[in-house]
């Protein structure tokens, strides 16, 4: 048995879901189980495939809450590991197989996509740690990581020790994952190493196509995001360049 839940977050790419799911079955290391959880958006009501839908452990939510909600549902699962996926991200073959070897040496938050900031008072001049924007030959410490989360079950006893502020509803999440790690069981945030020769163990092998449209959160979102992070720095966050 793998004991990995693979957690699919459904919200406003339809056309992304058959392809993710499949990619997720043809994994060279299996998931026990697949969760799906719908959040709720107009631009995704009815227009999710019910074949796939039906494939999984599926939760269909009539509201929106926000990009929370699937950290709760992951509570779910049954295995050692969880990987929970943005809708826009579509993992290579050996993603799995790759976070696995990476967390024997990288005890800490694995993802897709890496951020280094600049310094702990703000989002600019961030650094890009992964295929989004090229590709990284080693594994890598970084601040925070995004569109997919490789972790222990037992982790998400740190992300709710502390509730998020009720403000902040369409981001955050992301940053309060590797801060609670790291102020909770001193855990360190890491993106595995996705070799421009070999994209199997990539992450995300479409994320300019499917990752950079409208429906992308941080396209609407760049304030509140710059604020969860100085809220998480306010309470204990140490960023890479902290000074």
């Amino acid at each position: 048995m793998s004991e990995i839940t693979a957690l699919i977050n459904c919200y406003r790419r339809p056309w992304t879901l058959k392809e993710q799911f499949e990619s997720i079955q043809n994994q060279t290391v299996k998931p026990t189980e697949i969760l799906i959880w719908q959040n709720y958006h107009p631009d995704g009501v009815g227009k999710f495939d019910t074949s796939v839908l039906d494939q999984g452990k599926t939760a269909i939510s009539n509201a929106n809450f926000g990009v929370w909600s699937r950290f709760i549902y992951a509570l779910n699962a049954r295995t050692k590991y969880i990987c929970i996926f943005d809708d826009d991200t579509i993992p290579g073959n050996r993603w799995f197989e790759n976070c696995i070897e990476t967390i024997k040496h990288a005890d800490g938050l694995l993802g897709v996509r890496g951020l280094i900031y600049a310094n702990q008072h703000t989002t600019n001049g961030q650094q890009d740690i992964s295929p989004w924007c090229g590709t990284t030959e080693q594994t890598t410490r970084v601040d925070i990581v995004g569109h997919g989360w490789f972790f222990e079950r037992e982790w998400l006893q740190a992300y709710w020790s502390e509730i998020p502020p009720v403000e902040y509803f369409s981001a955050g999440e992301d940053i309060h994952f590797s801060y609670m790690l790291q102020k909770v069981l001193g855990k360190n945030t890491y993106v595995p190493a996705q070799p421009a020769s070999d994209t199997s163990l990539w992450g995300s092998l479409k994320a300019r196509e499917y990752g950079c449209g409208a429906e992308a959160t941080s396209s609407y979102c760049c304030n509140e995001i710059q604020q969860y992070l100085s809220h998480a720095v306010k309470n204990g966050f140490k960023t890479i360049n902290y000074v």
